[in-house]
């Protein structure tokens, strides 16, 4: 007769020596080696899964699902937590859905990793000019532009910085560089006369709101500053033809109509300017300084 405890002990013993024979055959080398390529392989995996959620998120972000977007930005960083892209994206998602202070911090992230990061800075910049962190804005702006010096919107943003600083003078060299750039910057035009009108020197201002207008005939905010300035140089029919012109381009600008009633109301054509506040106030039954002048009526 078999012996099965003596039968099942040789088995259970030679199933261990068989294993233990497998591992004492790799020598220190070969496992290290075998190590490597585990590990090489896992990190290959980890980069495809990495790589995947930022393709997820890019789609997400193209269809405007903007909180998708993030946590698939998200899936990528840790995979990848140098992964320069899915930070940027992420960042840039951030600001659609208005979480500037989250947007900060990711592209704070993003600079730690490449503090070179022309694009990075440029956002970050905008973040923090949207909660108003002017100064840090206009740190960014500048460093967006020495690792870009071409980023005509860079400039164009700054200026915007420094307008808000009442720094007209600055501004004003901010929006003639992003002209330098590009000859047909009508926002940086219509910006640079904004400038010059708080500075009262009027014909510069309207030299410059033309100018804007000939490059972007179809905007309608254009006309109506040129109607505002026209109508400061006491130019009352050329202000009435751009506010009308504005008004257009875009019927329910309810500044242009505000505008040009107070125009009216300056004129003692008190029966166009009622109508013009009425019409204001029907666009948008918000808008305070209409009531205002329509009780000045």
């Amino acid at each position: 007769m078999i012996n099965y405890k003596i039968f099942i002990s040789f088995f259970l013993g030679l199933v261990y020596l068989n294993t233990g024979i497998s591992q004492e055959e790799l020598t220190e080398q070969e496992k290290a080696f075998r190590d490597s390529i585990n590990a090489v392989n896992a990190a290959t995996a980890a980069t495809a899964d990495a790589q995947e959620a930022y393709n997820n998120g890019i789609t997400f972000f193209s269809q405007k699902k903007y909180k998708q977007a993030i946590t698939s930005f998200d899936k990528a960083i840790s995979g990848d937590p140098k992964f320069e892209q899915a930070y940027y994206n992420k960042g840039v998602a951030q600001q659609k859905i208005k979480d500037y202070k989250g947007a900060v911090t990711t592209f704070n992230k993003l600079i730690r990793i490449n503090d070179e990061h022309a694009k990075a800075y440029f956002q970050r910049g905008m973040a923090n000019q949207a909660l108003n962190n002017l100064d840090a804005a206009l740190t960014d702006y500048q460093q967006a532009i020495f690792f870009d010096p071409k980023n005509m919107k860079a400039y164009y943003n700054a200026g915007g910085v420094l307008f808000l600083k009442k720094d007209y003078k600055k501004a004003i060299e901010m929006y003639s560089k992003a002209i330098a750039i590009d000859s047909k910057y009508a926002e940086a035009y219509n910006d640079r006369g904004s400038c010059y009108r708080m500075m009262k020197d009027y014909n510069k201002a309207l030299e410059n709101y033309q100018l804007a207008g000939k490059y972007a005939p179809k905007h309608a905010f254009i006309f109506n500053n040129i109607g505002t300035v026209k109508k400061m140089m006491k130019d009352y029919e050329g202000a009435k033809a751009a506010y009308s012109k504005a008004l257009s381009l875009d019927p329910k600008f309810y500044l242009a109509y505000n505008n040009r009633g107070a125009m009216n109301f300056e004129q003692g054509k008190y029966d166009e300017a009622l109508r013009d506040f009425n019409k204001a106030i029907e666009i948008n039954p918000n808008y305070a300084p209409a009531y205002n002048n329509r009780g000045s009526v």
